[in-house]
């Protein structure tokens, strides 16, 4: 799954097809003196495979990795933020935050690096894969950013496209029509666009942007009434009421929910049906054979409620499915 270079335009593009992103917009912010914090998880903690789960593709503008430290830009509900994050000792997490929602990034910290990921009652030795997977991965833990209309632009994005066309798109737009992050960031680094933001991104911007109009008008729509989604999505009993709140707007499906529950919220028992590789691996790792979307459920009802985390084990597991038949070409449609 390849784009050709000459078709992706980089940062210092952004001017051309992006005015309001010009380099006079968005200098580096005055960082000023950051707020800091100490976490000490009470379970074993992966801190780089949990926290970089939330990375969407290597060029992401809101988390880099720089030797130790992983860097986070992110909208909270209180004003942009930067979290740096890293592990000084084992068990000791020390998170440094920047800008008008540090605060708030450094009271989500613990949920980030999955401190409200319940694994209790998860009975992993149903499956020798899954209990090897689980015993291997001890630190692995589901991390929860609690940014609603962040992951869902996210998963809308990744509707229907590959993963290198739905990650550059994302670095595009976030870069052009976001907010530069404070804080002395290894590379410039961009905060998602305001749920407003959203509603205003021109659609020639789009169009560069390399993202397919239903994909972009998704977005808008649910953004007219983000605040409302949000508020619905965090008020939720549980998956299947978050469910009801977003596939009820149109070009939000059950995929689209299952993605936004996992990284938002961090839900053990969120499934991505309808994903053109999930069911097909799953099957493979669990059965030793190909399956579809309701053969996958059968193979997960073995542990309710925690779906999500078995597909996470899969993935932790190394056991990949062999490909067989040539890669999807992504079609650009700039071209047209």
């Amino acid at each position: 799954m390849t784009t050709s270079l000459s078709r992706i335009p980089r940062v210092r593009d952004a001017e051309r097809f992006a005015p309001r992103a010009a380099t006079g917009r968005d200098p580096r912010p005055e960082p000023g003196r950051p707020l800091e914090t100490e976490y000490r998880p009470r379970h074993p903690l992966d801190l780089r495979r949990t926290v970089l789960f939330q990375r969407r593709g290597a060029g992401d503008p809101t988390m880099a990795v720089a030797g130790a430290v992983i860097w986070r830009a992110s909208r909270t509900p209180a004003g942009v933020a930067t979290l740096a994050i890293r592990e000084t000792h084992p068990g000791v997490i020390r998170g440094a935050a920047w800008g008008p929602g540090r605060e708030w990034a450094l009271a989500q910290l613990p949920a980030l690096c999955g401190a409200d990921d319940d694994a209790s009652e998860f009975e992993a030795g149903r499956h020798p894969l899954i209990a090897d997977a689980h015993h291997r991965n001890p630190g692995l833990r589901l991390s929860r950013t609690g940014l609603v209309f962040d992951a869902l632009a996210c998963a809308i994005f990744e509707q229907k496209v590959t993963g290198t066309q739905a990650f550059a798109a994302w670095r595009r737009i976030v870069t052009w029509c976001g907010e530069r992050a404070p804080g002395p960031t290894p590379s410039p680094m961009f905060a998602p666009p305001t749920i407003d933001g959203w509603q205003h991104v021109p659609s020639w911007v789009w169009h560069r942007a390399g993202l397919e109009p239903p994909q972009s008008k998704s977005v808008v729509r649910a953004a007219r009434c983000g605040d409302a989604i949000v508020r619905a999505v965090l008020a939720a009993e549980d998956g299947e009421a978050v469910d009801r709140v977003l596939v009820s707007q149109h070009g939000i499906g059950p995929w689209t929910s299952a993605e936004t529950r996992i990284r938002a919220l961090g839900d053990p028992d969120a499934v991505s049906v309808g994903d053109y590789h999930l069911a097909h691996e799953v099957g493979h790792a669990l059965a030793g054979h190909r399956t579809d979307d309701d053969g996958m459920l059968r193979l997960l009802a073995a542990w309710p409620g925690h779906r999500q985390r078995v597909i996470r084990l899969i993935g932790a597991s190394g056991v990949r499915e062999a490909r067989r038949g040539p890669r999807l070409h992504p079609e650009d449609h700039r071209d047209r």
